[in-house]
Parts: C-alpha cells; sequence; structure tokens
C-alpha cells in the first residue's frame, strides 16, 4: 500500500535519495542543482512510496511528475527544460537527507562519521544523514558527498574507521 511524504526524491549516483526537510528549506532547489550536475528528479513536494520485497520504491503523483517549484519563479518541467536524462518516473530510496537550518556551535550535528544512523520507513532501514542547510553553502555538494559515503561503506570500511584505526595504533605505538 502506497504512502506520502513532503520531500524530494533524486537519483544521485544512481541511488534514490530522499531530501525531507521543513517547508523554505531548499530542497527543490537543492535537486534542481542535482539535475544540472546530472542526476534524474523522481519527484518534488510529494513522495509516493511502497515497500516491494525489501526495498522501498518511489515516484511522483502523475499531477506533478517531472516538475518542481521554485520559490520565486514558480512551477518549472525538468523534462522540457533539461530533458529525458534528467527524470526518472520511479527509484529504489538508498537513503534520506534531512535537510535543517544551520546553527552555530550545534553539538548534535555528525562530526566523525562512525556510526551512520539509519532510519525505517514502511520497515525498510535507510542509512539517514542530518545535513546543515548554511547560508552559501552547497546542498547539493553534500547530497552527492552521502551518497558517494553511502556507497563506499556498502563496499567495506570508511574513512572515519580507516583513520579512527590509524589513531589508536598511533596512540599504542607512543607516537
Amino acid at each position: 500500500m502506497a504512502s506520502r511524504v513532503h520531500g524530494a526524491l533524486v537519483q544521485v549516483y544512481g541511488l534514490g535519495t530522499l531530501l525531507r526537510g521543513s517547508s523554505g528549506i531548499g530542497k527543490s532547489e537543492c535537486a534542481l542543482e542535482l539535475v544540472r550536475r546530472g542526476h534524474a528528479l523522481v519527484a518534488d513536494d510529494v513522495v509516493e512510496m511502497e515497500r516491494r520485497g525489501e526495498a522501498l520504491f518511489g515516484w511522483a503523483p502523475e499531477m506533478i511528475r517531472h516538475h518542481l517549484e521554485i520559490r520565486g519563479i514558480g512551477v518549472v518541467s525538468v523534462l522540457e527544460l533539461f530533458g529525458t536524462s534528467a527524470v526518472c518516473d520511479e527509484s529504489a530510496i538508498a537513503l534520506i537527507c534531512h535537510l535543517e537550518t544551520w546553527r552555530p556551535g550545534a553539538e548534535d550535528v555528525e562530526r566523525v562519521g562512525l556510526d551512520r544512523p539509519r532510519e525505517t520507513l514502511h520497515e525498510v532501514p535507510l542509512p539517514s544523514f542530518r545535513l546543515p542547510a548554511r547560508p552559501a553553502g552547497s546542498l547539493a555538494t553534500l547530497v552527492e558527498l552521502a551518497v558517494r559515503d553511502t556507497q563506499a561503506r556498502s563496499e567495506g570500511s570508511t574513512a572515519a574507521e580507516r583513520l579512527d584505526r590509524r589513531l589508536r595504533d598511533g596512540a599504542r605505538g607512543g607516537g
């Protein structure tokens, strides 16, 4: 059975990436920048989802498929402006990126990355990132990095784990 969530879904480096966050945080603008960089829009504003086997799939409602609503410009057709490679009708959802207002000195933002939090949607556990939306920051770059990190983790150890081992080995070696 399908359900709906507020957000945007973009295929980034082949991984369905669900962008979530409060209204006005920049989800659509981030999706637009990702499309401009060669990734594919699946859904904007409303993402319909359903579990199939062990995977979660998402798509846009037919009425708004292939469209983005950009504050200050209005509704645009990604298909018309960027072509068929810039859109995808459906995607498995592989990770979630929560876009959050940046707060100087926030202690609860991930800094090391040894353990990746997971969030469960439709009983499917997914890697979850909390990304700070900062003035003049690039959310699209952070999303691309989160996807690459997820791909690297699925293939083995992580940079954080390797650095942690080096630091522990150095501490044991006295230097």
